[in-house]
């Protein structure tokens, strides 16, 4: 199993330093997201499947990146506004990081090492090289909206390619699995 992502530093989009600590006991999917990405409808869906679920112990955490064609380009007030209005987002959201190259976060470090191989490795791939660019190799995060499932005990047990949907039975028979342990 992998290291817990509990004690690792991030900041809330609101810029108060913080852990994932209080998150403990609860199913977590973490997700890089950018406001201006072809894949940035996935919001609603993720919306949806936190409202569907937290009661049962579960959430979405959405961690704003830039890393790819600068997708995410606003400050987080900028963000936070675009995530409420355009897609009336209630999950927890926090300061943009960066989740690939040099300069990647701790958390995203550990997520990355902790499952390299993303289930619906593919289809997503293939485009990014017919548009001409380079994808990034394993286990870097491949583009926004990659999502990473941690169980109650903090551990990475799931990764998912980024046009994989929050509704896509993969993702959501993960997550009932793990809100079932």
């Amino acid at each position: 199993m992998s290291a817990s992502v509990y004690d690792i530093p991030v900041k809330t989009i609101q810029g108060d330093d913080t852990t994932l600590n209080q998150y403990q006991g609860k199913v977590l999917l973490l997700v890089n997201v950018a406001s201006k990405c072809g894949l940035t409808p996935q919001y609603e869906g993720l919306e949806k499947l936190y409202t569907e679920k937290k009661l049962q112990g579960f959430e979405v955490l959405g961690f704003p990146a830039n890393n790819f064609l600068e997708q995410e380009p606003g400050s987080e007030a900028e963000i936070q506004e675009f995530c409420s209005i355009n897609y009336k987002v209630d999950f927890p959201l926090f300061a943009k990081i960066s989740v690939a190259g040099a300069d990647k976060h701790p958390l995203y470090q550990t997520l990355t090492q902790a499952i390299p191989e993303r289930i619906g490795e593919g289809p997503w791939w293939d485009d990014l090289v017919e548009y001409g660019l380079t994808p990034n190799p394993k286990p870097e995060v491949l583009w926004n909206f990659e999502k990473f499932l941690v169980n109650k005990q903090g551990e990475v047990v799931a990764r998912f390619a980024p046009d994989i949907k929050a509704d896509d039975a993969r993702i959501v028979d993960a997550i009932n699995a793990e809100l079932a342990k």
